[in-house]
């Protein structure tokens, strides 16, 4: 199954967890143009597959399973090793997907669902925590960008893929699920646990107002199909109230469809300027997305992009193309890092593999990968905020009013 949906970029969403795939993953691996795959069912002639047959008959003759009535089916055998095989790659969104889990998968990918509402994604080999989706069980819980899962009702995240550990935490509205983080700042990474009610996940979009001091404020929580329209709309509404100065708030923005990203990036880029390339490396050639060149860019307008540890794909696409462009500036944390991109494949009728094929980089050149995006201002925020504080908007804002 190759997923022909509208691009995601993404992480994985834990609506409970709905994935939301990200680098400009599948739920989108948009309307994709990658170049058609050749496939050859036969074993590579410079690998010799006799290790792996005489391992297999090893241990069909000398394993001693825990009770009489266990077994292990051939396929299953079969699946395990392919799972090693996409292991090896050393690439945590490069999955395969047995028969139970591709089904699960196939229906994240086409529905809507109950649950805590954090994207997670692979950072460093632990499961971390990229965003809490806003006003959704984990945010009012108190779950935090950067946490790492450590458990899931008591299974233990070590060797879990993204992908099952969504399964586990995703459940039906009403149930719990006991998780276990830990924190830097919270009693030097000592873990804890947090009990948390699955629920229905409306995902907010966006929010604008004029503040007090002039600056314009446009936040924007996910790059869903709605965020363009409401960007949009944002926008008049900006040029409305006389203000020259906007911010633009992607912080805890986890992404969305690549699309959403590149018709925003339009409103300040000129017709033609690329946007984000999706590099294939040596397998292809790289596929650029332009800009399409909405209005005047808002000529003499000042802009901040807000970016952190929960500001990822989509959002580091937009923000990386107006930063690359010199049409916004760049202040916040460390963004998270997702930027490659995966596409869905059939092994077999009831099996699927996801490999990641491509990486996103910024007009510039720079890969989103893994280390993500260095603000221009870094904003280095204290173990502890009192109600209502917020030093990075107060320091976009600084920014806006004295030009330092």
């Amino acid at each position: 199954m190759t997923i022909s949906a509208p691009q995601l970029v993404g992480g994985i969403i834990v609506f409970g967890a709905l994935a939301f795939w990200g680098g400009a993953q599948f739920r989108g691996d948009l309307p994709f143009t990658a170049p058609a795959p050749i496939y050859d069912a036969r074993a590579p002639d410079s690998i010799d597959l006799a290790p792996l047959f005489k391992a297999w008959s090893l241990l069909d003759k000398n394993f001693a399973p825990a009770t009489t009535t266990a077994t292990t089916s051939s396929n299953e055998k079969l699946w395990g090793a392919i799972q090693g095989l996409a292991h090896a790659y050393g690439d945590d969104y490069t999955v395969f997907f047995p028969p139970v889990q591709k089904q699960i998968f196939e229906t994240q990918v086409q529905g809507d669902f109950s649950g805590v509402g954090m994207e997670v994604g692979k950072r460093g080999g632990y499961l971390t925590v990229i965003a809490p989706i806003k006003d959704t069980p984990a945010f009012k819980a108190g779950v935090q960008s950067g946490d790492i899962v450590l458990e899931i009702d008591g299974k233990s995240t070590a060797d879990l893929e993204v992908d099952a550990a969504v399964n586990l935490i995703r459940g039906p509205k009403g149930t719990d699920v006991k998780i276990k983080f830990s924190r830097a700042n919270k009693d030097q990474g000592t873990p804890f646990v947090i009990t948390i009610t699955r629920d229905t996940i409306n995902l907010p979009t966006e929010d604008h107002k004029l503040r007090a001091d002039g600056v314009y404020m446009i936040a924007i929580y996910m790059f869903n199909s709605n965020a363009p329209r409401l960007f949009a709309e944002d926008l008049k509404e900006f040029e409305k109230s006389g203000s020259d100065k906007l911010i633009i708030d992607l912080r805890g923005n986890p992404g969305g469809f690549l699309e959403a990203a590149v018709d925003m990036a339009s409103h300040f880029l000129p017709a033609g300027d690329v946007v984000v390339t999706q590099d294939y490396g040596s397998k292809a050639e790289p596929q650029v997305y332009r800009s399409a060149g909405f209005g005047d860019g808002y000529a003499g307008k000042k802009v901040v992009v807000l970016v952190n540890g929960g500001s990822a794909s989509a959002s580091e696409i937009f923000a990386g193309a107006l930063r690359d462009h010199n049409r916004a500036t760049l202040i916040g944390q460390q963004s998270f890092g997702k930027g490659s991109v995966q596409q869905v494949f059939d092994v077999t009728k009831d099996t699927s593999l996801k490999i990641t094929i491509a990486r996103w980089l910024t007009p510039n050149g720079t890969s989103i990968s893994h280390k993500g995006l260095t603000p221009d201002i870094v904003v280095d925020l204290p173990d502890t905020l009192k109600e209502g504080e917020d030093p990075t908007m107060d320091r976009a804002a600084q920014f806006l009013l004295t030009g330092k």
